[in-house]
């Protein structure tokens, strides 16, 4: 699991359940650059979960950004291209798994800030979000009045300069609208030329951390590790934790692995500690 302290800090905590904090960092790829991104899961537990499912089940793969508003908010999470790398692509909608309960008042009371996440909806229902999630691309205070407000489960810790490139409309931004029609009618493309290739592509990828135990008691620790950033290994061997320094790396944005060689005790809690 994760484990999140305040402050821009994401803790992946392999080995162990924590209690306290818990969070969950993943990585949101576009073509426009990376966002490093912060799940509440603490706070807004069946929000987060739903989100990782859907993450996990591979139902997110190939999916877009379909929604582009300016000041406003990016959206994705409704559409994905089917057969991307055939001859014969598609755009079809993301399979949902249902609808989940509105969180907006469980947890810590989160307004829709700048650079926060929250889930979409059909207008005045407020327990129907399923798939469609937004970044809030201003501060939008409001939604969080609207039909008992926008649930919003993680935020933006890393990125910011992708989010901004989606406030500039001049053409040297290289982001135009198409219109396919409702949904679809404010769709971000990369070229005036709008083909499948041009679609804002968000590949997103959990930075989960695993543990296994090597045949001569040693241990290799595994994760998803964040981009250009000191990720540091630690441990400890009893709760409440006393962490550790086990080894320092930077970061690829691919998996990393290290080994724990010590044997001098039965179990360790292991966490790689990410700092923005």
């Amino acid at each position: 699991m994760f484990a999140l302290i305040p402050s821009f800090i994401a803790i992946l905590l392999g080995g162990s359940i924590c209690a306290g904090w818990a969070g969950t960092l993943t990585q949101f790829r576009t073509p426009l650059g990376d966002l490093d991104v912060e799940l509440f899961d603490e706070d807004k537990p069946v929000t987060t979960e739903n989100f990782i499912r859907y993450v996990k089940s591979g139902r997110y793969e190939n999916m877009f950004i379909h929604r582009w508003e300016p000041e406003f908010v990016i959206q994705g999470g409704g559409f994905f291209t089917a057969n991307r790398i055939s001859t014969d692509p598609s755009i079809a909608p993301v399979t949902r798994f249902g609808t989940i309960t509105n969180e907006y008042s469980v947890g810590r009371t989160l307004s829709n800030l700048y650079g926060t996440l929250a889930m979409a909806r059909i207008g005045g229902l407020t327990n129907s979000a399923s798939s469609e999630w937004f970044i809030n691309l201003a501060t939008n205070s409001d939604l969080d009045l609207v039909d008992g407000g926008f649930t919003v489960f993680a935020r933006v810790v890393r990125g910011f300069n992708v989010l901004d490139r989606f406030n500039n409309t001049s053409r040297t931004n290289g982001i135009f609208r198409a219109n396919l029609g409702s949904p679809l009618n404010h769709l971000p493309i990369l070229s005036t030329n709008g083909t499948y290739d041009n679609l804002v592509y968000v590949d997103i990828s959990l930075l989960s951390i695993r543990v296994k135990t090597l045949s001569n008691g040693g241990r290799q620790i595994s994760w998803n590790s964040a981009s250009n950033v000191l990720n540091q290994v630690e441990f400890t061997t009893k709760f409440p934790p006393v962490w550790q320094l086990l080894t320092s790396t930077n970061g690829s944005g691919g998996v990393v692995s290290v080994t724990d060689s010590s044997l001098d005790e039965a179990q360790r809690f292991y966490r790689v500690r990410v700092e923005y």
